[in-house]
């Protein structure tokens, strides 16, 4: 948690200006493509074809059901996703959206993940200047006015 509240307070004392996007993925690790998982494994972390074949053991065939009020749905197969309530599972879907790393870092900001929620802060290209605090500022679409023509 420190992390989390240290950044935007250490960035507001240097910038005028900065940008927080607080990032919740819901429902993200039932979203997570086996194929593309295990594909990004090999190609970005170099992970070998036993080690792959090992996580795929422990992906594949994996079902579901739920109990209410003492009725039992149907089983249904589970064809995405990495289990939540295991180590394994969040390690996975951290590697499974690492290139959303790169694209941040791309655009000159910096990120702070956990699992499936994040923080990424950015400092805005055209800084806001204002001449005093009292100053009020007008975008120039604003002060366009049109006249007959």
């Amino acid at each position: 948690m420190l992390r989390l509240t240290y950044s935007p307070q250490q960035m507001s004392n240097v910038l005028r200006c900065f940008v927080l996007a607080l990032l919740d993925l819901s429902a993200a690790f039932d979203c997570v493509d086996h194929d593309i998982l295990l594909s990004r494994l090999e190609c970005k972390f170099g992970l070998s074809v036993l080690v792959l074949g090992w996580i795929l053991s422990y992906l594949a065939e994996r079902t579901q059901w739920v109990v209410y009020q003492g009725d039992i749905s149907l089983l249904v197969w589970l064809l995405w996703g990495v289990p939540q309530d295991s180590v394994l599972g969040p390690l996975l879907f951290l590697l499974y959206t690492a290139e959303l790393f790169d694209v941040i870092e791309a655009h000159g900001a910096t990120s702070h993940f956990y699992a499936d929620d994040g923080q990424t802060v950015c400092q805005p290209a055209r800084q806001l200047m204002l001449s005093s605090p009292s100053a009020t500022w007008e975008p120039a679409w604003l002060s366009l006015t049109s006249t007959p023509g």
